[in-house]
């Protein structure tokens, strides 16, 4: 039974059909995956069904009955909820607190606590939780407090639960928890759109899915009649260049020295290291979240300055305590969480292309307009950063964009050594493709890299080197024909190399 029918949606901005007469239904009862390349259309979308766009044109049924909400609430009291990647709730806020916000049950005209208390237990146990809901949510796990984002979200709507990336900032084992629900509330007769990047469980968990691109509908299918060099077309629009995200580059045998780290660490982060790094070489960081991936390249970069050990190039010791220390070193970081460490949302392309050369320069010494045009229009051209111009904030650019354009800040500077974690993670396959040529690109003319990543497929077909973490130390080098994702994965599970 159709449960929610979206019919000819369109929504425009200035220079830009975010949509162009979509489709898209949703049964009771099903999985609906929502896929397409960043900029597709998926974030719009689920923005006017929320009521946090208002449509151009097109008509959204539930029920059978047509809605217009005009904001996020009044389109929770239709039943429409939404879980986004960063938990919408508040931390220091009780458990109990965060479910029944702005819904307190009240004795005599004041807040129960032992009727709210009652009434948070019930709801978690309908998801096999037993918590103390009096702690505060900040105190438990990411994937518990999706969870519980979740269950207030079914409570407050109860109809249509949208899932915007819920699992991108967990591990395997949290996936599976935050999946066991959702497949329970399927079974409650939910209606559930799940968007997210990792197809492996689009095909684990949905039933249909629907790909958009460039704003235009392309196709509804069942999941399980569908392949996945199929489905990536569809997304693409183009066939998949299979060897450029599988394949091993080419063995270039030894490259000359370019930088030493010594018994680098720091203290609580990551136990003291070993590293070389070749003119042109690209080293992969693998390990589970928690490993010391970010941490070792957050002490190369002094960002969080190493306790121990020493760096060195061919002329002598380098300090690298401070961001700008490393920078004047040549080296550059682009940060996992590009959000809040990479872009500033408020400010143009260009403006954040060209801040960190302006910073290198000084602030006394301005970059000609002129020059940060021609700079920030080479980077939109080169790297295919899809915009409607130099000036549009960067912060209304979709993920895979907003990475591109951290990345050409930093190669704005032409760094030496440049520290990439996860420089792919939350964007879609297309751009994913595009990364991956860019880094073969940037080895070819020089460019050393240090690439961080939580997909091994990645770091096969990049690095020369991987070195491989577990409980913040690094535990194993693979080298040459020894770097697999089979290899990787034993060394990750301590079967081999620790």
């Amino acid at each position: 039974m159709t449960l929610l029918s979206i019919r000819a949606l369109t929504k425009t901005f200035p220079g830009t059909k975010a949509l162009d007469g979509v489709n898209f239904d949703l049964r009771a009862g099903e999985v609906h995956a929502l896929l397409g390349e960043n900029g597709a259309g998926k974030s719009t979308l689920i923005k006017c069904l929320t009521g946090a766009y208002q449509r151009d044109a097109g008509v959204i049924t539930l029920d059978g009955v047509a809605i217009a909400p005009r904001s996020t609430v009044e389109a929770q009291d239709l039943g429409i909820g939404t879980v986004y990647q960063e938990v919408n709730l508040a931390p220091n806020l009780t458990v109990a607190q965060n479910l029944l916000f702005g819904r307190e049950p009240k004795r005599f005209g004041l807040i129960s606590s032992r009727a709210m208390r009652g009434e948070a237990k019930a709801i978690l146990a309908q998801y096999g939780l037993d918590l103390n809901v009096d702690r505060d949510l900040g105190s438990y796990s990411v994937a518990i407090r999706q969870i519980i984002a979740i269950a207030r979200a079914v409570s407050l709507s109860g109809k249509v639960l949208i899932l915007d990336e819920p699992t991108a900032s967990l591990d395997a084992s949290e996936v599976r928890m935050v999946f066991d629900v959702v497949r329970s509330l399927r079974a409650r007769g939910l209606g559930i759109v799940f968007v997210s990047h990792f197809l492996d469980q689009v095909f684990d968990l949905t039933d249909r899915v629907t790909v958009l691109r460039n704003g235009q509908y392309v196709t509804t299918e069942d999941t399980a009649r569908l392949n996945r060099v199929r489905l990536i077309e569809h997304m693409l629009g183009r066939t998949l260049e299979d060897q450029v995200l599988h394949s091993r580059p080419a063995d270039r045998g030894p490259r000359p020295e370019m930088l030493q780290f010594q018994g680098f660490g720091r203290r609580g982060a990551v136990e003291p290291f070993d590293l070389t790094v070749g003119e042109g070489e690209v080293i992969g960081l693998a390990g589970l979240l928690g490993s010391g991936r970010s941490e070792s390249a957050e002490a190369l970069f002094g960002l969080k300055p190493a306790t121990s050990g020493e760096a060195k190039d061919k002329t002598g010791k380098l300090d690298l305590t401070s961001p700008s220390r490393a920078i004047a070193a040549g080296f550059g970081f682009a940060p996992e969480d590009r959000k809040t460490g990479g872009i500033i949302a408020d400010l143009s392309i260009r403006e954040n292309i060209i801040l960190g050369l302006q910073a290198r320069r000084g602030w006394a010494r301005p970059i000609p307009r002129a020059e940060q045009n021609r700079i920030a229009d080479d980077y939109i051209k080169r790297l295919d950063i899809r915009t409607s111009g130099r000036e549009k904030r960067i912060g209304e650019l979709s993920g895979g964009n907003q990475q591109k354009a951290v990345l050409a800040r930093w190669l704005a500077m032409n760094p030496r050594f440049l520290i990439l974690d996860e420089p792919t993670r939350g964007i879609d396959v297309g751009a994913h493709a595009e990364i991956l040529h860019l880094i073969h690109e940037l080895v070819a003319k020089g460019m050393s890299l240090l690439v961080i990543s939580s997909e091994l497929d990645e770091l096969v077909a990049v690095a020369d080197r991987v070195i491989v973490l577990r409980d913040r130390r690094h535990i194993a080098e693979l080298k040459g024909d020894e770097v697999s994702g089979e290899r990787i994965m034993r060394a990750i599970a301590g079967a081999e190399g620790g």
